[in-house]
């Protein structure tokens, strides 16, 4: 798969950075990584895309990965929302999907929230009011370690604490993607330390508010897959996504928990691709 790397500046002088692959004019789809994830969480996903006749936009999140930071008080979802629309403003036109995992989910539904329509939409493991307790653990697992990692085995080891379901990485090496090397040697996630300045109150606030995306979106086609082992998605919180997108359809992932694609790439792949392939076709 051949891919260029492409630079979007947005508001407040953030400069997104982006993989785009795929033949110029093809439907789009747009990808958004979760909070604290990097591009480089989409590549299998998006290969099987371009396979399957899509062009591809695939970018860090402001804060994230090579983007750039905002520091504190500039990760709001309204924000994360903005960035999303002005890379959709670059595909001058073209119908876009959009496929967000957690975080891109959110920033997904806040963008429909503001009356924009997309083609398609999958959500990964995301709804607007999740589960309290699984969104703290994932915080919990951001915020831990916060003078960083001695080496590949021992950032190995935390992801293992946090993921006792995923088969340990035979090769680390290619951790260094979600990492940076500080000037002490260390190595630290690729992200921006204040991008969990705000109370987790707060955002849940904010992403319980993005339901009227949801009951707005109207005749958007909106698949969610969910991972079976993941705690981020209560039954409560399903049904009420449910209750505002009537036609919701639901793909789930066994053996895999709130890192749907990262746990089971086969599997989200599969369910993906039918999704859009049913209702937003690349081209053959």
């Amino acid at each position: 798969m051949q891919s260029s790397t492409v630079r979007y500046a947005v508001e407040d002088g953030i400069e997104l950075v982006a993989d785009v692959a795929g033949e110029p004019g093809a439907p789009c789809v747009v990808l958004m990584h979760g909070g604290g994830q990097t591009r480089f969480s989409w590549q299998g996903a998006m290969q099987e895309l371009v396979k399957a006749g899509y062009r591809v936009v695939n970018y860090d999140a402001r804060g994230h990965g090579e983007s750039s930071w905002a520091g504190p008080g500039g990760y709001g979802l309204a924000r994360h929302a903005q960035d999303l629309a002005r890379v959709i403003e670059q595909e001058q036109g073209n119908e876009v999907a959009l496929v967000g995992a957690s975080l891109g989910g959110a920033t997904a539904l806040r963008l429909m929230a503001g009356g924009v329509r997309p083609s398609a939409v999958v959500l990964v493991d995301i709804v607007p009011r999740p589960d309290p307790k699984g969104v703290q653990r994932i915080r919990d697992f951001m915020l831990g370690n916060p003078d960083g990692f001695g080496s590949l085995e021992e950032v190995a080891d935390a992801i293992a604490a946090y993921n006792p379901h995923r088969p340990r990485p035979t090769d680390s090496a290619g951790l260094m993607r979600n990492l940076r090397v500080r000037e002490d040697g260390r190595l630290r996630w690729h992200w921006d330390p204040a991008f969990l300045g705000r109370q987790i109150t707060v955002e849940l606030a904010e992403l319980h508010d993005t339901i009227k995306g949801a009951r707005g979106a109207g005749g958007v086609p909106v698949l969610l897959i969910r991972g079976l082992s993941s705690d981020v998605i209560s039954q409560r919180g399903l049904d009420e996504l449910r209750d505002a997108l009537p036609a919701l359809e639901i793909f789930d992932v066994p053996n895999a928990g709130h890192m749907v694609a990262g746990d089971r790439n086969d599997a989200f792949n599969q369910g993906m691709i039918q999704f859009l392939a049913q209702h937003f076709p690349g081209r053959s």
